[in-house]
């Protein structure tokens, strides 16, 4: 084999996965206490339109209570689900990103290099779309999860022993329909933000460079362009995220026929209606400053250690070629 040539192969789909989503089992580590605190100011006064009962003041507040009163576990509730959710929604998403923005970008006769914004959001709300599909049951039982508090409780409480529990008691209760539950507000969200996350941070790595800013392989650049697209992510998909926790967390009830339904949603532009006739705007971005704290050092990590997981395994497999 020329090993000039194994360097400079692009990844398969499966190479682009497992490096995907290692990438962001590191990020969701660092990520997930930020994503607990956003997914409790979310539910924080749900439907009220007094605002409710304020458990929580900010985010601070949110992670130093559950802290005290549920320690370590609290703050990292449902990080085995996120675990395995981010290496199938991230794993898709970095993976099946550069095949299918090849793809669309053979359709026009463009060359498979060139970075185009319309194919590249494409490729990336496809597949973000991919990763929300595969990983839906982990995000609902995650959310619920992140949720559910035995001392300072919001919103609907769902207690489970754990991740498998979770399935388990779901599965039961509602059969394959309950594990599908909310996916339509979890493509609508994915979408919104992928569309915007590789492309953004694309663009901004290449103006850095082909500008003299940063050098291409800088830690710098990585840091930089994560930052941009981090924020343009909050911005896209700050709405579609709450209706989601929202839909996910809901309770449900058995109607005649068997099937389950939410109580308080038909789906997630039903819970936006009702979250702004009740909540106002605003009532949209509740945990936007924890989704900040989350998304922020999430998509920085994944996207920075995803180029250096990348970066050393083609170093190692040229080394071996």
């Amino acid at each position: 084999m020329n090993s000039g040539a194994a360097k400079g192969r692009p990844l398969s789909t499966a190479e682009g996965f497992v490096c995907g989503g290692l990438a962001a089992c590191v990020a969701v580590t660092i990520s997930n206490p930020a994503e607990v605190a956003k997914t409790r100011l979310q539910l924080q006064g749900e439907l009220a339109k007094d605002g409710g009962v304020r458990v929580y003041k900010n985010t601070l507040d949110v992670v130093t209570k559950t802290f005290r009163n549920e320690g370590i576990r609290g703050i990292q509730r449902g990080l085995g689900p996120a675990y395995v959710y981010q290496i199938l929604l991230n794993g898709s998403r970095l993976g099946f990103y550069e095949p299918i923005r090849r793809w669309c970008n053979s359709i026009f006769n463009i060359s498979p290099t060139e970075q185009r914004p319309l194919t590249s959001v494409v490729a990336g709300a496809s597949s973000g779309i991919i990763g929300a599909c595969l990983g839906n049951p982990l995000f609902l039982i995650k959310a619920r999860m992140q949720a559910y508090s035995p001392a300072l409780p919001v919103g609907h409480q769902h207690f489970y022993k754990s991740g498998w529990d979770a399935l388990a008691t779901i599965y039961r209760a509602e059969g394959s329909r309950g594990l599908i539950r909310g996916m339509d507000a979890a493509i609508l969200r994915t979408a919104m933000g992928s569309s915007v996350q590789l492309p953004t941070y694309n663009w901004t790595k290449n103006q850095l460079v082909k500008r003299g800013i940063l050098p291409a392989d800088s830690v710098w650049t990585f840091l930089a362009s994560s930052s941009v697209s981090g924020m343009c992510v909050l911005a896209a998909m700050q709405p579609a995220d709450t209706a989601l926790t929202r839909v996910y967390n809901q309770p449900t009830r058995q109607l005649p026929d068997g099937r389950h339904v939410g109580v308080l949603y038909k789906n997630p532009i039903d819970c936006l209606w009702k979250t702004l006739k009740t909540e106002g705007p605003l009532g949209w971005y509740k945990g936007s400053t924890a989704h900040f704290f989350r998304i922020a050092p999430h998509t920085i990590v994944t996207l920075t250690a995803n180029d250096i997981i990348v970066g050393l395994y083609k170093r190692l497999r040229h080394e071996e070629s």
